[in-house]
């Protein structure tokens, strides 16, 4: 359970340093602006065609009556809904850090250089990034996707259904969200993914602990854009002392640093 609140630590560690950088902080919001307005309008869209997809999908309910067929597609409805809300949740962060790459480059730069040591630089050019990013974004979604489905279907389950599904789909959006941030200062440090899903596999509840309270506040579409840079900084504080777990606090001492770090998987070199 430590581990939780030291991955808590790092999401308000990261929010700190924004507050106290105000430059930076105004900088890191430009490209979730921009991805906002794309996603509020596609999600009003879907707020209000939901309900015509589950009566399109539901035919065989139509000579159902009162109050079975209500009971029924406005259940359908609010998991459509929620599982709308789900895909955006993961895929707002990949969005945003594709479109803001540039920013949050730059930004996570200056997280590692206020730490002291080494700043890490990926050596590539900014087309080779992007599409590394745009690259591993996709094969991040296409997991996010299948668990998405299974989560879906297990919707139906009378209670279960309705408690512990949701509950497993936010610890599912939080841990990909979580490894959305931290590939930022990861790919910089040469890491793929592959070596970076391992890395976070070995500490999943301090992942946990960072991902999914941000996972909860990222659900208002707004909140999400101001927490953003924070979030960044945060992944890079959290990336750092997973890659160097030396380089942390002393465990006596406060802050996101007392947890204690596994062994990081070393490096490889990018694959094309």
């Amino acid at each position: 359970m430590s581990d939780l609140g030291a991955g808590f630590g790092y999401l308000m560690k990261g929010q700190r340093w924004v507050a106290q950088h105000g430059r930076w902080f105004g900088f890191g919001l430009l490209p979730g602006l921009v991805t906002l307005v794309v996603y509020a309008g596609a999600l009003i869209g879907l707020g209000y065609g939901a309900d015509d997809f589950v009566g399109w999908a539901t035919p065989f309910a139509d000579d159902w009556s009162s109050p079975w067929q209500g009971i029924l597609r406005t259940g359908l409805t609010a998991l459509v809904f929620v599982f709308g809300l789900f895909l955006a949740v993961i895929t707002f962060t990949a969005v945003t850090l594709l479109v803001g790459q540039p920013f949050y480059e730059s930004l996570s730069e200056e997280v590692d250089r206020s730490e002291g040591g080494d700043v890490p630089e990926s050596g590539l050019p900014l087309w080779r990034e992007l599409w590394i990013s745009a690259r591993d974004s996709v094969r991040i979604l296409l997991r996010v996707a299948l668990y998405g489905i299974i989560l879906f279907a297990c919707g139906f389950i009378p209670v279960i259904g309705q408690t512990v599904v949701p509950a497993i789909g936010f610890c599912v959006s939080g841990y990909f969200l979580a490894e959305e941030l931290t590939a930022v200062a990861l790919q910089r440090r040469g890491m793929i993914l592959k070596d970076r899903l391992v890395l976070l596999r070995g500490r999943r509840m301090l992942v946990l602990g960072f991902g999914v309270p941000l996972t909860l506040a990222f659900l208002v579409p707004v909140v999400a854009v101001f927490l953003m840079p924070g979030a960044v900084a945060g992944a890079t504080l959290l990336a750092r002392d997973l890659v160097d777990p030396d380089a942390a606090p002393d465990p006596g001492s406060p802050g996101p640093g007392t947890a204690d770090s596994g062994d990081a998987p070393a490096p490889r070199a990018w694959s094309a």
